[in-house]
């Protein structure tokens, strides 16, 4: 909206002739008029500021979510190490970002692949770039969650050393450098990048169903296959062996805590909810964009969820409560790229087919032996692509002007052309190879070092017991005496009666 002007000059000739102090008069009332618009100037600001804090505290509170959905997903005798890992990717990632990874991201001006200012948070705050400090914690929050979502494909069998060492350099130079390409203004294939887009349009990917669940998954992807399937996941015919995590109320817990988190995940990544896209005193402005992403969020993870259930129980005849937050997640994981850019209508299309990519790449990994305890790679890496492909077919010409600006490509189905389509393929290809090239090679360093997989025997025992010094979870008082709870597998009998052991 454009800011009124107001010269004593202008004001002086209403007064006439005989007005007495007319230029000192006029003088006053323009400089009430430049307070008050000052003041509004400030004040959306600060609305800005608080509504990006806010988004950062609820992407804050994903971390809470995938703690427990990764708890209640691994065995009991692995609950304490999957939880300090989750813990670390937040507190190592804090410091890497803070150093490193917000620079490489955001650090402009700078060339289209790597960010070179503001390492440390020099100079930060910047009138010039628009950066607070609100806007590296809301950048951090992100950067913790591509790191997360690692962690859960190599759980139960990695070294401690491990995590620490991939969840920096991820959150520290892997991950920051793909959101530059994607997010800054000066990366190579960013939509913001108005002097030079791929393919004339830029790359839509609004909140990483590229830049963080592909990039999270791949590497995850990676890690597993270096470090190979867990003990007892295939037999010796090469048959798929269920290990169950040990908790599907956590598993329940956590999902819905990431849908919570999503919530500031995907609306809050417009940064600013005070901008008007017409003239002021529309109903419409990015206030409503803001809610119509969050409907379409939560529509394509509503219809992943059912699309999984009902699928599920078609191929293995179970309801399973673990399979349908899978699906749910997926769906959130597809929508996060174009959920700012699409009909609500077509976030249900994107949620079904969401699920039966999860459920396709599942089935695929069965088939090729790759163990991942939470789907994590199948989820955020396939989902996520898919994500990237349906933006480039179901954005709407309207909702890309509003958040991009003029001149940018549109979604092929919707009439837009393949441009689009074009430099998101391009997306998928360079995020793969990125990701492949850095920690592909990080692990296997780390398992020639023999610092990734524990021993065979360390397996077997539990991390919590001979990494971590004891069970996570103890049913005795005596400090003495204390033991991990000691789950049994309980086979029905024939008899419909309950037996008591």
């Amino acid at each position: 909206m454009a800011q009124p002007s107001c010269s004593a000059a202008q004001l002086a000739q209403y007064f006439g002739p005989n007005a007495t102090n007319a230029a000192a008069a006029a003088s006053l009332i323009c400089d009430q008029f430049t307070a008050v618009s000052m003041q509004y100037k400030d004040t959306k600001h600060a609305v800005d500021s608080t509504y990006l804090l806010f988004s950062a505290y609820l992407v804050f509170s994903m971390q809470l979510g995938f703690a427990m959905l990764c708890a209640g997903s691994v065995r009991a005798k692995n609950t304490m190490n999957i939880m300090l890992t989750n813990v670390l990717d937040a507190a190592a990632g804090g410091l890497f970002y803070y150093l490193f990874g917000f620079a490489f991201a955001f650090g402009v001006p700078s060339n289209g692949f790597i960010g070179r200012h503001f390492f440390g948070l020099k100079q930060v705050p910047s009138e010039a770039q628009d950066f607070d400090y609100s806007n590296f914690l809301y950048q951090w929050a992100f950067a913790i969650a591509a790191a997360g979502i690692t962690s859960g494909s190599i759980a139960e069998r990695t070294q401690f050393v491990a995590y620490l060492i991939y969840s920096s350099f991820l959150t520290g130079f892997v991950y920051p450098v793909v959101s530059h390409w994607i997010w800054s203004t000066d990366g190579w294939a960013s939509a913001f990048n108005t002097g030079n887009l791929l393919f004339g349009s830029g790359v839509i990917d609004f909140a990483g169903s590229g830049v963080v669940h592909m990039v999270g998954g791949i590497a995850g992807l990676w890690g597993a296959l270096i470090e190979g399937p867990r003990i007892g996941r295939f037999d010796h015919t090469g048959r798929a062996v269920a290990l169950r995590g040990h908790s599907a109320s956590l598993v329940v817990l956590g999902t819905f805590m990431l849908w919570f988190g999503w919530y500031g995940f995907n609306p809050g990544s417009f940064n600013k909810i005070l901008v008007y896209y017409d003239e002021s005193g529309n109903y419409y402005g990015q206030w409503s964009a803001v809610g119509r992403t969050a409907v379409t969020t939560t529509l394509a993870g509503c219809t992943a969820a059912l699309t999984t259930l009902f699928g599920k129980r078609i191929l293995s005849g179970h309801w399973n409560v673990t399979d349908v937050c899978n699906g749910l997640l997926g769906g959130f994981a597809a929508i996060t790229a174009g959920c700012s850019v699409v009909e609500p209508w077509a976030a249900i299309v994107c949620g079904f087919f969401a699920s039966l990519v999860l459920i396709g790449c599942n089935k695929l990994a069965e088939k090729v032996k790759y163990d991942d305890p939470l789907e994590a790679a199948q989820l955020h890496g396939g989902c996520g692509a898919w994500g990237v492909i349906f933006t480039a077919l179901f954005a709407k010409e309207e909702y890309v002007k509003q958040v991009y600006g003029s001149g940018r490509r549109h979604g092929l189905l919707m009439g837009g052309g393949g441009k689009l389509l074009a430099a998101h393929v391009i997306q998928i290809l360079v995020i793969t190879g990125w990701v492949s090239a850095t920690m592909g090679p990080l692990f296997f360093v780390l398992n020639k070092m023999k610092l990734l997989r524990i021993s065979p025997e360390d397996e077997l025992a539990g991390m919590d017991l001979t990494r971590h010094g004891g069970f996570a979870y103890a049913y005795e008082d005596d400090e003495s005496h204390k033991h991990g709870i000691q789950l049994k597998r309980i086979e029905p009998n024939a008899s419909s009666t309950p037996t008591t052991e």
